[in-house]
């Protein structure tokens, strides 16, 4: 059985009645650390990270998924973990993005809408000698390497 496959059963089960919470990813360390990220659309509260590891953790006890010693950390995407899904970025609307593109360019903007297709970003365009431009341009998800929302300590 796929270790990450049964987590991901195990996480959507538990969360099924919260609409508002939602799975972002499963990995399974060489080191045996599972990690399983939970997000929700105004955050997710500690309790919740608890449960959803009470739930897991039973349920690969008792089925004997992981047979080697293991350490179960549920927790929130951190700040610096990139986005991954749309819902994460229609989570992110109005805060500023910092985006890596699959030709090696790197753009920086405001998130303004999210579509299944890609994103719209307001972004500032200086040059030499010139007031910055203020432009909106639409960003293929296809284009994108890594998205990760930029702190701002204004």
């Amino acid at each position: 059985m796929n270790i990450e496959q049964r987590v991901i059963d195990l996480v959507e089960e538990k969360i099924a009645d919260r609409p508002e919470l939602f799975l972002v990813d499963v990995k399974m360390h060489s080191n045996g650390t599972l990690i399983i990220l939970v997000d929700g659309d105004n955050g997710i509260a500690v309790g919740d990270c608890a449960v959803i590891s009470r739930h897991v953790g039973f349920h690969l006890e008792e089925e004997n998924v992981i047979e080697e010693a293991y350490n179960l950390e549920v927790s929130s995407p951190g700040l610096d973990t990139p986005l991954k899904l749309k819902r994460q970025y229609e989570k992110n609307q109005g805060r500023n993005l910092g985006i890596k593109l699959a030709d090696s360019k790197t753009r920086e903007g405001k998130l303004l809408n999210v579509s299944d297709e890609g994103i719209t970003v307001e972004e500032k365009i200086k040059e030499k000698g010139k007031k910055a431009a203020v432009v909106e341009s639409f960003i293929p998800f296809s284009d994108i390497i890594e998205t990760k929302v930029l702190i701002s300590f204004k």
